[in-house]
């Protein structure tokens, strides 16, 4: 074991093992990931600041500024409380994404913990009412989930546990209906819930042609697996939301290839 604390290098004084070089990868992947949570946000200017008073810190180290250094390594000090603190959003997003790794998606896997029996998606209806909203300028937001129940977006929704069809949707997101505004749950071939809050994605480029129906399908499939169907009220496109990407003005042979490749 020795082995790898053995100097395999020397960079001026100091020795480089191959420790050291696992050590420096594994920062550098973290870094790598910090800066891909960030990208895209406002904390991206403070991930910047922070390396840079890193940086600086280190360098007045070396020069033997004593008064800005004591500065400088107390605020160090307290930066992980900083970073809890200023990324809360980004933190979550990513334990988030990290709950939703290959291991928690394979469905094989979670059948010994799940005591439902899997009906097939009704996807025909699906497309059917897609297809019909899209012609009439619509609106509607779909969440179909997968491995996450997502019973803490129905908890508060309006409860239906209804089969999926045609008829049920097309009345569900009628524009008088007062089940029209907010987004419907499907698990499990069923239609769980109704006018369903979803958490919004905070993505400071997000398109600013799209309004609050595709944000809140980004936000949702940011924080878990789910796929969710938009149609937009404006022009009666489609799209669809997979892991925190968005993909718009779909069409209906699109729509269904996804449905197959996924459920």
């Amino acid at each position: 074991m020795d082995i790898i604390w053995e100097s395999i290098f020397t960079i001026g004084s100091y020795d480089i093992s191959l420790m050291d070089i696992v050590d420096l990868s594994l920062v550098t992947y973290l870094l790598y990931r910090l800066y891909k949570l960030a990208r895209g946000t406002a904390a991206i200017n403070i991930f910047f600041g922070l390396i840079a008073i890193y940086f600086i810190f280190q360098i007045v180290d070396v020069l033997r500024m004593k008064f800005i250094t004591q500065i400088l390594g107390g605020f160090i000090s307290i930066t992980f409380i900083v970073i809890v603190i200023l990324f809360q959003q980004e933190i979550r997003k990513y334990l988030s994404q990290l709950g939703k790794g290959k291991i928690l998606k394979n469905k094989i896997f979670l059948k010994f913990f799940n005591s439902e029996n899997e009906e097939k998606l009704n996807k025909k209806a699906i497309v059917k009412a897609c297809s019909e909203f899209q012609k009439n300028k619509t609106g509607a937001i779909i969440v179909i989930t997968q491995t996450d129940d997502l019973n803490y977006i129905c908890e508060n929704a309006v409860q239906i546990n209804s089969e999926i069809n045609f008829p049920i949707l097309h009345s569900i997101f009628f524009k008088n209906s007062p089940l029209h505004d907010g987004a419907i749950v499907i698990r499990n071939n069923r239609i769980i819930a109704a006018r369903c809050i979803l958490p919004v994605s905070n993505e400071d480029d997000f398109p600013s042609e799209l309004g609050m129906r595709h944000r809140a399908a980004v936000g949702i499939s940011e924080h878990s697996d789910a796929i969710t169907i938009i149609v937009s009220e404006q022009n009666g496109n489609v799209s669809y939301t997979q892991n925190g990407k968005l993909k718009t003005d779909i069409s209906e042979k699109q729509l269904n290839n996804l449905l197959n490749r996924n459920f």
